[in-house]
């Protein structure tokens, strides 16, 4: 009996420690996603001088020309995106762009195929800056793209160095794109609803998920509240006041009472496919694959039999 009963607990003690060495390796995933994507005003001031920095800010083109961090250019979210074409019928608003004009408006920006991209929010921009760090990512850039947590507010609070002066643009160098497959369409996510291991998440604010307010524009509503089976992790809960991202547990803290499971995909949608990509990337920090449904409630809306619900 005493030969059973010592197996037993050497059997688990051995399982004891095959968790807690389990349980490091989950956090330096993690920790290592994180640091990947995201960079400190302390870092980027080392870096300033760096020969293959490119340093892009997103937001209103009038604070950039006020100031803006030194040797940054300025890149509207949307002059990286299909323009929208009134004339035709069912455009999108916000959609990515086919690969050789992609990589034509990138280069402009002076990005290359060895550049460092580091992209920081304007004030309160941090959903676009998200939008075009999803993009570099799509565009096969995304090891060598990180977004600066904090942006300009929390590189102005330290009292770091800004400018009002505008460096000249020298075009990039940029090899055909590889496109990665992580933009999908509605076929894709209705296919997907409720199949283990995908979970299906709105970014928008919880009003709109909830059917609380409706969405769209004057010319065409959005359906009231949100694709069936969807979770919820708003993008408005993934920054703290500072608009930094909040810590990796009180990031996965949100992920997990939306129900989303450890080793999930996800996919992500909003309005537009903008909102989203801030949820998105607080998921990559937590190493979830992700994609993102670009059509988002928007192309949702005008399938007549596509469900929706309503409700928490």
């Amino acid at each position: 009996m005493r030969g059973h009963l010592r197996k037993y607990l050497v059997a688990i003690a051995a399982s004891a420690i095959v968790v807690a060495a389990l349980i490091p390796k989950v956090g330096r995933a993690q920790n290592d996603a994180r640091s990947k994507l995201l960079v400190s005003t302390a870092w980027l001031a080392q870096h300033l001088k760096d020969p293959n920095l490119v340093l892009l800010q997103v937001g209103e083109k009038s604070e950039y020309t006020r100031q803006h961090l030194p040797g940054a250019q300025f890149v509207d979210f949307s002059d990286i995106a299909a323009p929208m074409q009134h004339d035709k019928p069912g455009e999108l608003m916000l959609q990515m762009l086919p690969a050789d004009q992609l990589r034509d408006k990138l280069a402009a920006l002076g990005i290359s195929n060895n550049s460092r991209i580091i992209v920081y929010y304007g004030n309160d921009w941090v959903t676009p800056a998200t939008r075009v760090v999803f993009t570099l990512d799509y565009a096969g850039l995304g090891a060598n793209t990180s977004l600066l947590d904090g942006g300009m507010q929390t590189w102005i609070k330290e009292n770091r160095a800004v400018t009002a002066e505008v460096s000249p643009r020298r075009p990039g160098s940029l090899q055909p794109l590889r496109i990665r497959p992580i933009v999908v369409d509605a076929e894709f996510v209705k296919a997907n609803i409720g199949k283990p291991g995908i979970s299906v998440v709105d970014g928008r604010a919880s009003a709109f998920y909830d059917g609380v307010q409706t969405g769209g524009s004057r010319e065409a509503k959005h359906k009231t509240g949100h694709i069936a089976g969807a979770k919820s992790v708003p993008f408005t809960e993934i920054t703290d006041d500072n608009l930094k991202f909040k810590s990796p547990a009180e990031l996965a803290a949100l992920f997990a009472k939306a129900g989303v499971k450890p080793g999930d995909t996800i996919v992500g949608y909003c309005h537009i496919g903008q909102q989203a990509t801030g949820m998105l990337f607080a998921a990559r920090t937590l190493g979830y694959k992700v994609f993102l449904y670009d059509g988002s409630f928007e192309d949702w809306s005008r399938h007549a039999d596509y469900p929706v619900e309503t409700g928490q």
